[in-house]
């Protein structure tokens, strides 16, 4: 007869509190606010020129994009990063980056494109909502394997689901934009439809991302390389009611391209592109 085996314990009571963060699931939670606002606008919106509420939550999505980026890097700098975190980042996710521009899509498009067949519209959004879903939690099992089993931290499995929301996001602007500029839009708007699902095969795929997580800004820079960031963000905070629409679909337009092209670059034009040097993050007191 085998013997009892022993009931298992779970170690002091601090070893069992929940870990959460302050500052980068204050990131988060901005995040989610973000989402949360783009969506009381779109439900709010009227479709007539000059679309205030679109815009606005148009806004909200690419501010949630920031402050997705901020958290994880924010964690990583204080060295907080926790299992929390990682749940809660993906439950703003699916909010800000899932059902808002799946929903503003619809709003905006779909509903007018597919008049006699309704269902077909939801059924384009619901498939954006789904796969992006499905990439969020395939990335938070991925990051429970152990590092010899899952050796990519460097770089994401398919598109993440923030970059394709801010493709959607930015490419609206940018044809309300250009409608406000009086050019011809015609039918480009319904590239949308069709971007919404190319984003959602791109969300599933195994194309590989760069995560840039190997960016030190913490360490010491060259003078050239500080001067030129500060000019750029200057230009932008200066004239960012002007360049957005323009500059926004062009960055996410790039990432979403290098993913294409990543592969066949060479080994250290990549290093150049995704990585600093690590001698930066040696120096005496960085």
């Amino acid at each position: 007869m085998e013997a009892p085996q022993p009931i298992p314990t779970h170690g002091s009571e601090e070893d069992a509190k929940l870990k959460i963060y302050f500052l980068p699931n204050l990131m988060t939670a901005g995040n989610l606010f973000c989402g949360f606002l783009a969506i009381t606008k779109i439900v709010e919106s009227k479709l007539e020129a000059p679309y205030p509420n679109i815009r606005a939550a148009l806004l909200y999505i690419l501010l949630a994009c920031i402050f997705d980026l901020l958290d994880g890097r924010v964690a990583r700098m204080v060295g907080k990063e926790s299992p929390f975190g990682r749940e809660f980042d993906s439950l703003a996710d699916v909010v800000s980056f899932g059902v808002a521009p799946a929903f503003l899509v619809h709003r905006i498009v779909l509903r007018d494109v597919f008049q006699d067949v309704q269902e077909l519209g939801w059924l384009i959004a619901a498939v954006y909502l789904i796969c992006g879903a499905f990439r969020l939690a395939r990335f938070n099992c991925l990051a429970l394997l152990p590092k010899t089993q899952n050796n990519n931290s460097g770089e994401f499995t398919g598109v993440p689901i923030p970059a394709a929301a801010g493709m959607v996001a930015s490419l609206t602007l940018f044809l309300m934009w250009w409608d406000e500029k009086n050019f011809a839009v015609g039918t480009w708007r319904y590239v949308l439809p069709v971007l919404l699902l190319f984003l959602s095969y791109l969300m599933v795929s195994e194309i590989r991302y760069p995560s840039f997580k190997k960016l030190n800004w913490r360490g010491a820079k060259p003078f050239h390389k500080m001067l030129t960031i500060l000019l750029v963000l200057a230009c932008f905070f200066v004239l960012w009611e002007r360049i957005l629409p323009v500059v926004a679909p062009l960055v996410f337009t790039l990432y979403l391209i290098y993913g294409f092209v990543r592969p066949h670059i060479s080994r250290q034009m990549r290093h150049d592109i995704e990585e600093d040097d690590e001698e930066d993050s040696e120096q005496p007191g960085s």
